[in-house]
């Protein structure tokens, strides 16, 4: 089973490389969370992302026990509520057109880029706390995306991943991986305050 774990995710860091980049790239994170206002204008956006793909996700694995807990769309409401939006704006908060995932291995390909963005988000999350005082009680609860279980929670993914690739093919895990990277990409840096 570890070669597989580890084939599969050899596979996509380097297949998708360049879409990983360039939404890296393009984001402008430190920038755009340097400010309270330009921090809840790239929240926005997550909510609006999560807003469309979750649920999509949700449906498509019927596996409530794996999903539920990767679920944050519900951290980025709380966040959003800190920084003083009220749910009626929260609602009405513009989502993506592009099409979520309609199946396991495109679901599981958009879930290596959204899981593996709670690894990063660690690191976001302490430069949030240290520029704009937020923690993960108040204001950063997306960013600290699992806590202290965020490795172990990536773990059991890569496992999962690998189970999913043995069945479902790689191919198309990798084509949607790389899919929803430029669907965030495009996504996110669309605007910097949608609320």
């Amino acid at each position: 089973m570890i070669d597989r774990v580890d084939d599969i995710h050899a596979r996509l860091r380097v297949e998708t490389r360049e879409a990983h980049d360039a939404i890296e790239r393009d984001l402008a994170w430190e920038t755009r969370v340097s400010t309270r206002e330009g921090y809840r204008g790239l929240l926005a956006r997550f909510w609006g992302f999560h807003a469309a793909w979750e649920p999509a996700l949700a449906e498509v694995l019927a596996d409530d026990a794996f999903f539920g807990p990767r679920r944050r769309l519900d951290r980025l409401t709380a966040d959003l509520r800190h920084l003083g939006l009220g749910d009626a704006a929260i609602r009405a908060l513009p989502r993506p057109a592009a099409a979520p995932p309609r199946d396991r291995a495109e679901a599981f390909g958009s879930l290596y880029v959204l899981e593996g963005s709670t690894l990063g988000g660690q690191v976001i999350a302490r430069h949030v706390a240290q520029q704009l005082g937020l923690t993960g009680e108040d204001g950063c609860r997306y960013y600290r995306g699992h806590g202290r279980d965020t490795g172990a929670m990536w773990k059991a993914f890569r496992l999962r991943l690998a189970e999913e690739a043995g069945m479902a093919g790689a191919e198309a895990i990798v084509a949607s991986a790389t899919r929803t990277f430029d669907t965030m990409r495009l996504w996110l840096c669309a605007s910097s305050d949608p609320a």
